[in-house]
């Protein structure tokens, strides 16, 4: 993980820890629920039991919380997600929000 620099003096430095992102999915009517299982595996790393809970999340609560990352890492993450369902033709979609 990178750190920030925001304000040096004489004999004392002050970092700062850089913003991190939460990334979901959105439910819609077409992706398939092991579609969805299997992009929280291999994408985020999930286990097989995060990842049913997750899903179960994203159908029932129109969301789900993937993880939370820092900005280029999200910003990865939910291009893979786009990847990989444009692949595959569903049109599951993954947003970031700032945490």
């Amino acid at each position: 993980m990178s750190t920030k620099i925001t304000h040096q003096t004489e004999g004392s430095l002050s970092i700062r820890e850089p913003k991190q992102y939460h990334v979901y999915l959105l439910n819609d009517d077409y992706t398939s629920m092991d579609f969805v299982i299997d992009i929280l595996i291999r994408i985020f790393h999930k286990s097989y039991a995060d990842a049913q809970y997750i899903m179960m999340q994203v159908h029932q609560k129109q969301r789900g919380l993937c993880g939370t990352y820092s900005y280029e890492i999200a910003e990865t993450k939910v291009h893979q997600v786009s990847s990989l369902a444009r692949e595959r033709e569903f049109p599951l979609k993954a947003v970031m929000e700032e945490a």
